[in-house]
């Protein structure tokens, strides 16, 4: 038998300023609705035999862990563009951090009821909203994406109203950190530079052990160069795969380039370039073709918060370094998506002509570049065709890509291989998740459990399951997701 984890907090060995030490509010008659075992083994967690049963009561609000001292974080942040001056945590706790192989990892209990920065809030999180994050967390992580993760979901009797009554839930969160970037904006403008570099100087000495080798401002220019580049990286990935966040405020911006806060997020099915998945964004300020641009926003506003730690020269360089650090990016997995061997100057025109063929079409974004790894050099014409209005202008560019193909030193079957393994055949469509969350809603969770075991195996054909796979229904199509959970 595995020793018991040891748990220990030191973010609340930091200023007690930084949060407010909060008891979570239990859920009652709980039950677990799903369990990350995966991820538990990987902690050093037994959550399913009968050694369990603790943390169950743990993650719905029970007794707490040994060592773990729960508290609700602190933090401000840009919504929608606008400064809101404090936020926090409303419905979450920091329980613990835990030290494995792996690194250290926090974990997070979502939905704990009632903190100090709930606003009038009554601290819960709904079952809907769990599960997405759930899955979703599980399907960033196969996809190759930095991601937070979920190791359960929790429910019991308890019920909350959104736009209708919904069981109230808990998730563990499990994520690096659960510092954002607006954690140094809330101390930024509060006036308390000492706290801003001491935030800065937890997070260096955790989790940024290049910048941790410097003395004075050079420490702190490392660091954010750090967070420009792994900033970059993840929108970057997020625009390969067709994944749209749907409310990058700076308080959802981790300051480790992990996908973070889920909410109203969305894969792309049919492509639309302007794909807004959030109903809530009216003006469409976070749609999918806006992400690298409000990234760099972001970072302009930590930016800020850090300007007490680096002069405004050092500022300009580092965030300099994001359009090209993205671009970097953006060019290799995409030229890994088109099974690319090398770098050419024309490859982005490929590129952009494809998704403008794909946007006139309305062509399937995951199922377009999934089937385009079965295209061979051979190929007069390809099936692929049929999914696009004007099937000339696809077979001219299907031409021109089987002439750019022939620069590979790959044969067919290597180039389809790569491809497969970079091109996702399963996604998390949101009618895939509704699916799930229906079934839920009347205690069955075995949709659930299928689909989050699908979702781990993305790049498999799994044949059994291809309906999966598929675009979504009409129904599918107009799914609805806010905010609210």
């Amino acid at each position: 038998m595995n020793p018991a984890p040891q748990f220990n907090n030191r973010f609340a060995r930091l200023d007690s300023r930084f949060y407010t030490a909060t008891a979570a509010s239990p859920i009652g008659k709980s039950h677990w609705v799903i369990r990350n075992q995966a991820l538990a083994n990987d902690l050093g967690m037994d959550l399913m035999s009968n050694h369990g049963e603790p943390f169950l009561s743990a993650f719905s609000g029970g007794t707490p862990l040994p060592n773990s001292e729960p508290l609700a974080m602190v933090y401000a942040g840009h919504q929608f563009g606008h400064y809101v001056n404090q936020l926090g945590d409303g419905r979450g706790l920091l329980l613990a951090e835990l030290d494995t192989a792996q690194g250290k990892f926090d974990l997070h209990l979502k939905g704990a009821g009632p903190t100090p920065y709930s606003r009038m809030g009554d601290g819960r999180a709904v079952l809907r909203s769990s599960i997405r994050e759930y899955l979703c967390g599980e399907a960033m992580t196969a996809l190759g994406i930095a991601s937070s993760r979920s190791l359960c979901i929790t429910t019991g009797e308890q019920t909350v109203w959104r736009e209708k009554e919904e069981s109230a839930a808990m998730l563990v969160r499990v994520a690096q950190s659960h510092v954002r970037f607006g954690s140094f904006e809330y101390f930024h403008y509060t006036e308390q530079p000492e706290l801003v570099k001491q935030l800065a100087d937890y997070c260096i000495d955790l989790h940024f052990p290049d910048a941790a080798e410097y003395s004075g401002s050079q420490r702190y220019v490392v660091f954010f160069s750090q967070v420009v580049e792994k900033t970059a990286l993840m929108i970057a990935q997020w625009q390969c795969v067709g994944f749209a966040h749907g409310v990058m405020n700076t308080d959802n911006m981790s300051i480790l380039g992990e996908t973070f806060d889920y909410g109203p997020f969305g894969f792309l099915d049919d492509y639309n370039e302007g794909f807004v998945c959030n109903h809530s964004d009216h003006s469409g300020r976070y749609a999918f073709n806006a992400q690298p641009g409000v990234a760099l926003w972001n970072l302009n506003a930590l930016a800020q918060a850090l300007s007490s730690l680096i002069d405004e020269t050092q500022i300009k360089a580092a965030l300099e370094g994001y359009r090209s650090s993205l671009v970097g990016h953006y060019a290799r997995l995409m030229r890994n998506k088109l099974g690319l061997q090398t770098s050419h100057e024309n490859d982005q025109q490929l590129v952009a002509e494809l998704l403008q063929l794909m946007q006139s079409s309305s062509a399937d974004f995951t199922n377009t570049f999934r089937q385009l790894g079965t295209v061979s050099l051979k190929d007069n014409q390809h099936s692929l065709r049929d999914n696009f209005v004007n099937r000339e202008d696809f077979d001219s560019w299907l031409n021109k890509y089987q002439q750019r193909l022939k620069e590979n030193t790959w044969v067919d079957d290597e180039r389809q291989q790569a491809m497969a393994a970079t091109n996702p055949k399963f996604v998390l469509r949101n009618y895939l998740a509704q699916q799930a969350i229906e079934k839920a809603d009347v205690g069955d969770y075995k949709e659930l459990e299928q689909l989050a075991k699908v979702l781990t195996q993305p790049f498999d054909e799994q044949l059994a399951l291809e309906d999966y796979a598929k675009p979504p229904p009409d129904w599918g199509k107009r799914i609805s997701v806010s905010c609210s959970s």
